[in-house]
């Protein structure tokens, strides 16, 4: 049975997509059947890993609005073992169609229902925002990874996401885990980034994953060629930080 993981925090420009991308690419190395689902309008994700959003027939708007079938909308990457559904820019007035619909916070946990026997993780790239579209994400998901980027206003807004899975957590999906904090853009040069480091650890302890995502023009680099930091430059240290992060997620989830 897969895990679904949905990456979340509504502050824009904190590494979301770039985790995502890379995330599912470093799992997909290690051998894990991968399915990425992007579910933000700016379909960052679905160019990153190399898909041409003009060729699409079928998005994960499709799925959620004309119920399509899921199936219909997986496309494959460069990369064994590592699918995706891509996003539409459509996706942006999605809100507002779903508001009528019954049950239409648990849309897209039905649609990806399905697709937990056929994959190890399904990976769902937020938005930034806290609208209904990342609520459908949280309550299909086992469980959040929370970005936080190494800069002054990091921790600002956490509290309200924290709020957001407290709500689902007691309305809509009771089993709902935060699986970790990721630190991103990390700096070491920077006092501050050090700074927010203690400070996010104190807060958060256990949650913090052990491993940290440095600041890397690699990292920046690739999207732009439609592949992951690990297709792009394997030496590279945003490759390698990706990597020890899907082996500490793996590690985490073999408990």
């Amino acid at each position: 049975m897969g895990k679904i993981i949905a990456l979340a925090n509504q502050k824009g420009g904190v590494g979301k997509t770039t985790t995502t991308i890379n995330l599912a690419a470093s799992l997909a190395t290690l051998e894990k059947k991968v399915l990425v689902v992007d579910a933000d309008p700016q379909a960052n994700a679905s160019s990153g890993l190399g898909v041409d959003i003009k060729e699409i027939d079928c998005s994960i708007y499709e799925c959620l609005i004309n119920q399509s079938d899921i199936r219909e909308a997986i496309y494959t990457t460069d990369i064994d073992g590592l699918d995706i559904i891509p996003s539409h820019i459509d996706l942006v007035g999605a809100e507002i169609e779903m508001l009528n619909l019954d049950n239409r916070e648990k849309i897209m946990k039905n649609a990806l229902e399905p697709m937990k026997n056929e994959y190890d993780y399904i990976l769902i790239d937020c938005s930034p925002s806290l609208g209904l579209i990342t609520i459908n994400a949280l309550t299909a998901a086992d469980s959040v990874i929370i970005p936080v980027q190494c800069e002054y206003f990091a921790l600002e807004g956490i509290s309200k996401l924290l709020n957001t899975i407290k709500i689902i957590k007691t309305k809509l999906n009771p089993s709902l885990e935060i699986e970790g904090f990721l630190l991103t853009m990390f700096d070491s040069r920077l006092r501050l980034a050090n700074q927010i480091y203690d400070e996010v650890k104190r807060h958060f302890q256990e949650l913090v994953f052990k491993t940290i995502i440095q600041r890397n023009v690699k990292l920046s680099e690739a999207p732009s060629h439609g592949i992951p930091a690990i297709l792009y430059d394997a030496d590279s240290t945003g490759a390698k930080n990706h990597l020890a992060l899907a082996n500490e997620i793996i590690t985490r989830n073999s408990k």
